[in-house]
Order: C-alpha cells, then sequence, then structure tokens
C-alpha cells in the first residue's frame, strides 16, 4: 500500500487518500467537473468540517453545508453531496463501513466490476480508472482486468505524473473535440 498517491497538492490530502479507502471513493465520486485536485482534496475537507470521515457520520450529517463552505468542496455542493451521502449509505449498509471491502471481497475481476458499478456515481470511466488505482498502486489483483490501455490516475505516482497525465488529457480531449466538429451533425450522435 502506498503511503501517499499524488492526486493533489495537499501532503494531508495525498496521504488521507492512500491510507483511508472510504477518503479515495469520495475523491472519485468527486472527479467529474472539476480538477483532479479538487476532488481528491474533498475528502480531506470533509474530515475538517465533520471531525471525522467514516460511513456513518457522512450518512447522517449536513454534507451539504459542509460541502458549500469556503472554500467549496465542489463546484456542484447540492447534488455532490447528495452523492456522498448515498455512497456512504452504500459502504455502510453493504460493507459494514468498510470501504475497502469494495475490492478485498471481490474474488475476481468481474466481481469487482459489479461492487464498482454498484457505487452510486460509477460508471465505466470511474470503474477504469478506479480498477487501475487499486492494481497499479494497491496491488489489487482483482483489479488488472479491469485497468484500460490509455494513461489513468493509476500511472500517477508522482506531482509530475500528474502534471504530465493532466497535460495528455487535455491534448486527448482537444483531439476528440476536433475530429467530432469535424464530423457532419448527423453523425455526431
Amino acid at each position: 500500500m502506498p503511503d501517499r498517491l499524488y492526486f493533489t497538492d495537499s501532503d494531508e490530502a495525498n496521504e488521507l487518500i492512500a491510507s483511508d479507502p472510504l477518503a479515495l471513493l469520495i475523491g472519485f465520486a468527486l472527479d467529474q467537473q472539476v480538477t483532479v485536485q479538487q476532488a481528491f482534496i474533498g475528502p480531506l475537507r470533509l474530515r475538517e468540517r465533520l471531525g471525522a470521515l467514516d460511513a456513518a457520520t457522512l450518512a447522517t450529517a449536513d454534507l451539504e453545508q459542509a460541502f458549500r463552505q469556503k472554500p467549496a468542496v465542489h463546484r456542484f455542493p447540492g447534488k455532490m453531496a447528495e452523492r456522498v451521502r448515498a455512497l456512504a449509505l452504500h459502504v455502510r449498509d453493504e460493507y459494514g463501513g468498510d470501504a475497502a471491502r469494495v475490492w478485498t471481497d471481490a474474488a475476481d475481476a468481474r466481481a469487482l466490476r459489479a461492487n464498482l458499478a454498484a457505487l452510486p456515481g460509477f460508471g465505466e470511466m470511474k470503474i477504469k480508472a478506479l480498477g487501475a488505482v487499486l492494481a497499479k498502486r494497491f496491488g489489487v489483483p482483482a483489479a488488472r482486468e479491469l485497468v484500460p490501455p490509455h494513461p489513468t490516475l493509476g500511472d500517477v505516482d508522482s506531482p509530475q505524473a500528474l502534471s504530465d497525465y493532466q497535460a495528455a488529457k487535455r491534448a486527448h480531449k482537444a483531439q476528440w473535440r476536433e475530429a467530432r466538429s469535424r464530423q457532419p451533425m448527423a453523425q455526431r450522435s
């Protein structure tokens, strides 16, 4: 297990997401329409504001207020507070509050994919990205088959690697938008 993941500029946040499985899941849940750094510092901000970061606390706390405090945890505080609450309820009810069981209970890649897909807000892209982190950073055998062929956060092992990953992602999106803009409207769906 790594002592930190290099997804933010905060060493404390990087240590938290590496050592606390629920913090890691929350970071992935928040990783939507904000920077990677913003998403993965979110669990630290929630812990600071709520005094704890466990499924039972998150399931019952006023998360929207915690999300709205400055600096905001996410640009969509209401929606993401609901998503984190749903995630906490799922972890509490399905895994007895132990978020690591999402992957430790999975006997194989098929079971792990099903466990990840059942998490609120986790679609195919997040399944692959989290699978890559679990396989490459945490050595979870069941996650190996989930790793996509393209770079993911699983490849980030330093602040420079995060910068490189984000630059490559921006370039890929720009190429995709350019190619899409050249297609006739009828082919864009």
